[in-house]
């Protein structure tokens, strides 16, 4: 069961890597394509029961937020994940509704 979650991470993050190399035309196709794969492998996992483990530095983001501290909360947001500014910002915003 674990090589299949690891055969599906791999194809993902290929899948990921070549969408970046690819000229910006075809890249809004790609990122649709890139999302639903996303979207399959949770659907995957949550039916298994398996759940992504979780960083540490998570609960820290979620003091900051309690404290106010939005700004520094993407700032660490973005560490954590690597995410751009923008997907940082939304993904904060959602955590503290």
């Amino acid at each position: 069961m674990d090589t299949t979650f690891t055969s599906i991470a791999v194809f993902v993050l290929a899948a990921a890597v070549l969408g970046s190399t690819i000229t910006p035309s075809r890249n809004k196709p790609l990122e649709r394509r890139l999302a639903r794969l996303e979207e399959k492998v949770d659907l995957l996992m949550a039916h298994v029961g398996a759940e992504q483990p979780q960083d540490p530095r998570m609960a820290q983001l979620d003091e900051l937020l309690a404290e106010g501290k939005q700004i520094q909360a993407i700032k660490l947001y973005r560490e954590i994940t690597g995410a751009g500014l923008a997907e940082a910002k939304e993904a904060v915003e959602r955590r503290m509704r």
